[in-house]
């Protein structure tokens, strides 16, 4: 897997109808926080503006390729339906009758699968400090989409890609420190000698 690539969980419901193959599920949420990360991080409502009709998706159990494919959606057509409403991506796939999509239909039925992930690529993000000196990270864009998948349990990057950003954030958190401890001290220097050289 690409080491740029990134998975989220969304603890939102997969569900299929009885007697029916329609697997539908939400793989990410907008403004919803990311659980089992050591940050806060939310996707923002936008995030995903122009990003479907580029992208090459597809409908994977466990994120496993190898397994097969239940769905796909290319540029935005195919056996794979993916829309973008107010809560996030939703998607929506006829599981295929081979024995991955037997597979998984018995599993969610069982309550063995009930969550949802994507693999991503993020575009554009912004890292900042809380007053509990805790990080948040707001994902402004995404770059890619590449998979939605049914999981049997919450599932996220192994990447530390993401983790950059937020070094790169806390550098310039302790640059921007450092110059106003500066500013200061020559603030300070400047009105002990004004004092003196009236």
């Amino acid at each position: 897997m690409d080491d740029k690539r990134e998975i989220r969980n969304t603890s939102f419901q997969v569900i299929t109808e009885d007697e029916k193959r329609t697997v539908e599920g939400y793989a990410l949420l907008f403004d919803v926080k990311s659980d089992g990360l050591s940050f806060e991080e939310i996707i923002e409502r936008g995030a995903l503006d122009g990003v479907l009709a580029k992208s090459d998706v597809l409908a994977l159990l466990n994120h496993n390729q190898g397994r097969g494919v239940l769905a796909r959606s290319k540029k935005g057509n195919g056996s794979l339906n993916l829309s973008v409403d107010s809560k996030g991506l939703k998607y929506r796939f006829d599981a295929p009758k081979t024995a991955l999509g037997d597979e998984l239909l018995e599993n969610i039925r069982r309550g063995e699968v009930e969550e949802s992930s994507f693999a991503f690529t993020v575009g554009e993000d912004k890292w900042e400090k809380k007053p509990d000196n805790t990080w948040k990270r707001t994902i402004v864009r995404i770059g890619e989409i590449f998979d939605v998948s049914p999981v049997y349990a919450a599932a996220y990057s192994k990447t530390s890609v993401y983790m950059r950003g937020k070094e790169d954030a806390e550098k310039a958190l302790r640059e921007q420190e450092e110059r106003e401890k500066e500013a200061e001290l020559s603030a300070y220097w400047e009105r002990i000698n004004n004092q003196f050289n009236f």
